[in-house]
């Protein structure tokens, strides 16, 4: 009996999970493990940060999946891993072998250094499965302010998930305290927004971010808490209350007490057959792995690479050629901006509306509902 390991419970994974319920083996035996048993969708993040889900609408029931797919779950998360005698220690102390194994672990952040007392309060946007505890934390500090009072929110990072999570917050706290005066900031080290995109998609976000009363500092990289703000690299100062860290993803520790290859951000090197490179049968895929070229952290990848790693697994497990995997050329981005509202972007493409922003909740709760059983909502 072949023994898989799915180490986290990643969008990848997820795929895997379904591919084997749709199609069983039983020469393969499916353990699961994670920190987890309901895994966040990060497409959905900002629509429940701009209060429009409920987190339980975000969430993948992996637990249920493994019971469809024939596979045993375990709520713990992976700690360590020895690759020369195929053995995972958890967190609870449990050790797993396996014969064939992937990591779909996602990101962390590299969080900044902060010197002194009285530093902005700290959100990182990092990583996903504890994002609630920390939103929850900082929604009660916020209850808390004296009516009337300013506040200063700093977005330290210019990516699309910069740029969607402050406009998302800032809705959501001028909902819940439109007592308070609310302004936005936006840190970019690039000197263009959305480097990525196309001209037009670039501009749609500008004028989304300006309607939300969102001041843009291109050129300068957040590195430093200090009191009362944020020091840049360059050594200036910007005044905060509260910080948004959506920047500096990097892998998890603990992938680097292991004999995998990484990258200088810890992040897994993988063949174009998400293969781990120099590892038989040890694969990565999604924001863990270091595909080459390198690919964007986000989700929608790990998406595409789900069928063609479960398929990949399987070629694996008895022992058959793999095959390769080829990345999409362009994907489409959906951006929330915090007032019902949407951007759609994919290559110089841009559009922007009330409807897009339903089309992104209908694409995104279909994905969920993919994976969840038919009585969950």
């Amino acid at each position: 009996m072949i023994q898989l390991l799915l180490i986290g419970a990643g969008h990848a994974h997820a795929f895997v999970l379904e591919a084997f319920a749709e199609h069983p083996d039983a020469g393969i035996t499916i353990t699961v493990v994670s920190d987890s048993s309901l895994a966040a969708y990060s497409g959905s993040a900002p629509a429940w940060l701009a209060g429009e889900t409920t987190l339980r609408e975000t969430q993948i029931d992996v637990a249920a999946l493994c019971q469809r797919a024939g596979a045993r779950f375990v709520d713990s998360p992976a700690v360590a891993m020895d690759t020369s005698v195929r053995h995972v220690t958890l967190a609870n102390g449990e050790t797993l072998r396996f014969d064939v194994a992937s990591l779909n672990v996602g990101s962390t952040l590299s969080l900044p250094e902060q010197q002194g007392d009285h530093l902005p309060h700290l959100l990182a946007m990092r990583p996903l499965s504890s994002l609630p505890q920390r939103w929850q934390a900082l929604r009660d500090d916020v209850e808390q302010l004296p009516h009337g009072a300013s506040q200063r929110v700093v977005s330290v990072g210019g990516g699309a998930a910069g740029c969607e999570t402050l406009m998302s917050v800032l809705g959501q706290l001028r909902h819940q305290r439109p007592d308070i005066d609310w302004q936005g900031h936006l840190l970019s080290a690039s000197r263009t927004l959305l480097p990525d995109a196309g001209r037009l998609p670039r501009w749609l976000t500008l004028r989304a971010l300006a309607r939300a009363g969102i001041q843009v500092h291109r050129q300068r990289r957040g590195e430093t808490l200090i009191e009362g703000g944020v020091l840049t690299t360059q050594g200036a100062f910007v005044a905060a209350d509260i910080v948004l860290w959506a920047t500096g993803a990097v892998g998890h520790g603990w992938l680097s007490k292991t004999q995998l290859p990484l990258d200088k951000q810890r992040f897994i090197e993988v063949e174009n057959t998400l293969e781990v490179v120099g590892q038989t049968g040890l694969f990565a895929a999604g924001d863990c792995a270091a595909y080459d070229p390198p690919l964007p952290n986000a989700g929608v990848y790990a998406v595409r690479m789900g069928p063609h790693l479960a398929d990949n697994l399987r070629r694996a497990c008895h022992s058959e050629a793999l095959a390769a995997w080829q990345p999409p050329r362009r994907v489409l981005a959906l951006i929330g901006t915090g007032d019902g509202r949407a951007i759609a972007s994919r290559g110089s493409l841009g559009l922007s509306g009330k409807w897009v922003w339903q089309w992104k909740k209908r694409i995104d709760a279909r994905f969920i509902a993919r994976f969840n059983p038919p009585f969950e909502k």
